[in-house]
């Protein structure tokens, strides 16, 4: 087994630096660099149809086994982005047609949601979910309960919100989704190479996945997960697919839908391969391994924002486990809405003491503006010392 140093030892990050921004974007390890643009110089000598090629096949096999799912229901696509646009447009909803959402879903997810409504017609219903340290599990579910109505067929919803990392109950939200015979659409960007994932054992309909964040795969990388099996599944109409049938409207079920939603005009076989090669380092190193350090540090950096600025200024939960995730979200101007200094307060972390973090905004229950935070997202090249030195700075610049 891998220890930490040796793991440390994988990654590139400039020694002056602190990252602290994985939700943003992660750092991809050595043996992903490694192959980056392989497969284009082999391409470049003997021109073919990519999509001939047996590479992306045996990818899609190798994240299955590591994910818990069949290979037919992957596809690598480009982007989280790009997932999330593929899988909403293809959802057969109709003028009227309601979707259960929240206000706390990356753009990437709410960008065609709303292209949903405005062409469509569907309406969408979204959920302000509690904030702060005492939120519970409880509160989510039956937020989402009670909005269902006759008209509700879809519940999304993110599975670690980026805006405070609340990690959302996803097991009693499918529960609520298969009661009420609702299509359940997670959104994954922040759960993979976060949390272990068995995609089946879910239970979820779809969901869209970032190959670049926790993952630390390349650069334009994205998973789709469409489950395939058991029956009955959704109606869902595969789109951006060279292989959508000209005749006969919609293939038969289950058949290789990975294959249809990820063969476009063009492949980037050397970004897939790359994507393989992080996934199986991540299965070598223990996804449940890298879970434990990553929520071991955030609970650090919660007791360390309480401990200066108090309970009032953590936006993340902290009472309830089930809840907890590897991103953080405070406010350390002490209930401040003016986002002018947050942003001040990045690009000095940034600029005089190279420290990444990012800014968030997100709406808050009984407030009418959105509120900005602080967010921190440290990962397998962090450590507690670095979270040290993070805080303390702050400290210094908002004390």
């Amino acid at each position: 087994m891998m220890d930490w140093r040796q793991v440390r030892e994988l990654f590139t990050i400039d020694p002056d630096l602190i990252h602290l921004n994985t939700a943003g974007l992660g750092s991809a390890p050595r043996p992903v660099l490694d192959v980056i643009g392989s497969a284009d110089r082999v391409y470049a000598r003997s021109p073919r149809d990519p999509f001939a090629d047996t590479a992306l096949t045996e990818v899609r096999e190798s994240l299955a086994g590591g994910l818990g799912c069949q290979s037919d229901e992957l596809a690598i696509v480009p982007s989280a982005t790009d997932a999330n646009a593929r899988i909403l447009a293809g959802l057969d909803l109709r003028e009227g047609d309601e979707i259960i959402t929240t206000d706390h879903e990356c753009y990437t997810v709410r960008a065609p949601l709303c292209q949903l409504r405005d062409r469509r017609g569907v309406v969408l219903r979204e959920l302000t979910p509690p904030v702060g340290a005492g939120q519970r599990a409880e509160e989510i579910v039956e937020l989402v309960r009670s909005a269902i109505t006759p008209r509700t067929r879809v519940l999304q919803w993110a599975g670690i919100t980026l805006t405070t990392g609340a990690a959302f109950p996803t097991a009693e939200l499918v529960d609520l989704a298969r009661r009420h015979d609702l299509v359940a659409v997670l959104d994954g960007s922040q759960v993979l190479g976060h949390f272990p994932m068995r995609l089946r054992d879910l239970g979820v309909d779809f969901l869209s996945a970032s190959g670049s964040r926790y993952q630390c795969g390349p650069m334009g990388t994205g998973l789709i997960y469409a489950r395939n099996r058991p029956l009955p599944l959704p109606v869902f109409w595969p789109v951006v697919s060279l292989l959508y049938p000209l005749r006969d409207g919609l293939p038969p079920r289950p058949h290789d839908l990975g294959r249809m939603l990820q063969q476009s005009d063009s492949a980037d076989l050397s970004r897939a391969q790359g994507l393989r090669i992080a996934c199986e380092l991540w299965d070598r190193i223990g996804r449940d391994r890298i879970q434990r350090h990553v929520l071991e540090l955030s609970t650090h950096l919660k007791e360390r924002i309480v401990g200066h600025w108090g309970r009032a200024a953590l936006f993340s939960p902290m009472d309830d486990p089930r809840l907890h995730s590897g991103l953080v979200a405070f406010d350390p101007f002490r209930d401040s809405a003016n986002l002018g200094v947050f942003v001040q307060l990045k690009r000095q972390l940034a600029d005089e003491h190279g420290i990444t973090v990012e800014i968030t905004r997100f709406a808050h229950p009984g407030v009418r503006d959105e509120l900005p935070a602080v967010r921190i997202s440290p990962h397998l090249y962090n450590d507690v010392e670095q979270l040290d030195r993070a805080i303390e700075t702050m400290i210094k610049l908002c004390p």
